[in-house]
C-alpha cells in the first residue's frame, strides 16, 4: 500500500513539474502583462477569452480522457491501441469540424462577443482550441503508458517557447521598433498589444501538435472500432455534461462579468483586476491538475485490486495535507507574491483566500468523484455539476452588480463546497470508502488556527511579519511530518 501511494506521489510530482513550472513561469509573465498592457481592461480581454477557451476545450474533448482510462484498463480489452486510436479519430473529426465552423461564422461570433474590431482574435483562439482539444488525447495516452518524463518534457518545451515569444513580442519588439522601426515593421504593429499574447499561444500550440507526431501516428495506425467507440461515447457523455458544468463553475464569472454592467469599460477594468488576482490563487489549481494527471490512471488501474478503497482513502488524506500547505504558503507570503502586480491591481487581492479554498473544495470533490466513474454511474457527476453551475450563475447574477468581483469568488466557494458535500453523502451509499474524516477535520482546524494566528496580529514591519509567518509555517510542517510522513 505504501508503495502504491509513493508511486502516486512520485507521478504527481513529475506531472506537477510541467504544471508547476508552467504556472510559475506564467506568473513571471503576469508582471509583464500588467505593466506592458496599457490598462487593466486589456488584461480583461485576456481573462475573458481564455475563460471561453476553457469551456470550449471541455466541450470538444467530451469526456474522452476519462473514457480512455476507463476502457483501456478493462480486463476484456486486449488491444489498448484500438481504444486509443478509435477515440483519437473521433477527436480529429470533431476538432476539424469546430475549426471550420469558427471560420465560417467568424464575423457573427466576433460581433456577439464585442470583438468586431478584432475578429482575428476569435480566429486565433479557434485554432488554438481545435488543436489543443485534439492534442489532449495523445497526452492522456502518455499518462496511461506511465511516461511522465516525456509528458513533462513536451509541456515544458511548449511553456518555454510561449514565454520566449511573449517576451519577444511584448518587450523586445517595442525596444527594437523604437530604434530600428524598419527592421521589424514588416511583421510588428506597435499598437497590437494583447493580440501578440494570442499569437504566441497559437505558435506554441501548433509546435506541440508536431512534437506529438509519434503518439498521433501510433493511434491512427490502429484499426477503428465503431462498436467500441459507441460504448465509450455512452460512458463519456455524462462526463461531458459534468465537465461543462464544472468548468462553467470556474469560468462563467469571467464570461458573464462585463454583461452585468452598463459601463463596459468599467466592467472590463474590474475583470482585469479580478483575473490578475485570480491568477495568484492558481497555484491551488495547478496542484489539483498535477494530482489529477497521476490520480486518474492510478485509480482505474488500482480498481483491479482488492485493497483499492484503502488506497483512495489514503490518497484523499495526503491530498488534503498538501492542499492546506499550499494554502498557508501562498497566504503567508502574499506580501511578496503581490509584487507580481502593479498597485492598481491590489484591490482584488481579497479574493485570493476565497478562491483558493473554493479550489481546495473542488479538489476534494474530484477525489470523491471516483465512485461514480468506477461504478459507471457518471450521470451523478452531471447532476452534481449542473447543480453547482446553477448555484454559481444565480449568485453571480444576483450579487455581482452590487458587490463586483467579490461575489464571483464567493460563488465559486459555495458551489464547490455544495458539490463536495453532495458527492460525499451520496457516494457513501453508492460506493462507500472509509475516508479518514478525523484526520481531515484535524488538519482543516489546525490550518485555520495557523492562518488566523498569522493574519490577526498587526505587524507593521514586513521583515518581522514574514519571519513570524515563516516560523508558523515551519511549525505546521513539523506537525504534519511528526504525524504522517516519518512512517512512510
Amino acid at each position: 500500500m505504501g508503495g502504491a501511494i509513493r508511486g502516486l506521489v512520485k507521478d504527481t510530482a513529475v506531472y506537477g513539474l510541467s504544471s508547476i513550472m508552467g504556472r510559475v513561469l506564467n506568473w513571471m509573465l503576469l508582471p509583464v502583462y500588467v505593466r506592458v498592457l496599457p490598462n487593466t481592461g486589456d488584461y480583461g480581454v485576456v481573462t475573458e477569452l481564455y475563460a471561453w477557451t476553457a469551456i470550449l476545450l471541455v466541450l470538444l474533448t467530451y469526456g474522452m480522457e476519462t473514457g480512455l482510462f476507463r476502457f483501456i484498463n478493462k480486463t476484456d480489452e486486449r488491444e489498448p491501441l484500438r481504444v486509443y486510436g478509435s477515440i483519437l479519430r473521433s477527436l480529429a473529426v470533431t476538432s476539424a469540424l469546430f475549426f471550420a465552423l469558427v471560420f465560417i461564422f467568424l464575423n457573427p461570433i466576433s460581433s456577439s462577443l464585442n470583438y468586431s474590431a478584432h475578429p482575428e482574435f476569435i480566429a486565433i483562439m479557434g485554432t488554438i482550441i481545435a488543436v489543443d482539444a485534439f492534442c489532449c488525447l495523445p497526452f492522456a495516452f502518455l499518462r496511461y503508458q506511465r511516461r511522465p518524463v516525456r509528458f513533462a518534457t513536451l509541456k515544458l518545451i511548449n511553456i518555454a517557447l510561449s514565454i520566449l515569444l511573449n517576451i519577444f513580442f511584448l518587450v523586445l519588439c517595442p525596444l527594437i521598433e523604437a530604434s530600428y522601426p524598419k527592421a521589424i515593421g514588416w511583421f510588428y504593429k506597435p499598437d497590437y498589444g494583447v493580440g501578440y499574447i494570442f499569437i504566441s499561444n497559437a505558435i506554441t500550440t501548433l509546435l506541440t501538435l508536431v512534437m506529438l507526431t509519434p503518439e498521433i501516428v501510433a493511434g491512427l495506425r490502429a484499426r477503428m472500432n465503431f462498436p467500441l467507440l459507441k460504448r465509450i461515447l455512452k460512458y463519456s457523455f455524462p462526463i461531458l455534461i459534468l465537465g461543462i458544468a464544472g468548468i462553467l463553475n470556474q469560468s462563467i464569472d469571467k464570461m458573464l462579468f462585463k454583461f452585468l454592467f452598463d459601463d463596459k469599460e468599467y466592467a472590463e477594468n474590474q475583470l482585469g483586476i479580478y483575473g490578475a488576482c485570480f491568477k495568484i490563487a492558481v497555484i491551488m489549481v495547478m496542484f489539483i491538475q498535477a494530482f489529477r494527471y497521476a490520480y486518474e490512471p492510478f485509480v482505474f488501474a488500482k480498481n483491479k485490486n482488492t485493497d483499492s478503497r484503502k488506497a483512495y482513502s489514503m490518497a484523499m488524506k495526503y491530498f488534503i495535507i498538501f492542499a492546506t500547505i499550499i494554502f498557508l504558503g501562498v497566504m503567508f507570503y502574499i506580501d511578496i507574491i503581490k509584487l507580481l502586480l502593479k498597485p492598481n491591481y491590489y484591490s482584488g487581492l481579497s479574493v485570493v483566500p476565497i478562491v483558493m479554498l473554493g479550489e481546495l473544495f473542488f479538489g476534494v470533490y474530484f477525489n470523491l468523484s471516483m465512485w461514480y466513474k468506477l461504478t459507471d454511474n457518471t450521470r451523478w457527476g452531471a447532476y452534481f455539476s449542473i447543480f453547482g453551475c446553477i448555484m454559481t450563475v444565480a449568485i453571480i447574477i444576483i450579487f455581482v452588480p452590487h458587490y463586483g468581483f467579490m461575489a464571483c469568488a464567493w460563488a465559486s466557494f459555495f458551489s464547490n463546497l455544495a458539490m463536495m458535500l453532495l458527492s460525499y453523502f451520496i457516494g457513501r451509499r453508492k460506493y462507500p470508502v472509509a475516508y479518514d474524516l478525523r484526520s481531515a477535520l484535524f488538519y482543516a482546524v489546525v490550518a485555520a488556527a495557523f492562518y488566523a494566528a498569522a493574519m490577526l496580529p498587526d505587524v507593521s514591519s514586513l521583515a518581522l511579519r514574514l519571519t513570524y509567518r515563516s516560523i508558523l509555517l515551519i511549525l505546521f510542517l513539523g506537525l504534519i511530518y511528526r504525524r504522517e510522513f516519518h512512517r512512510l
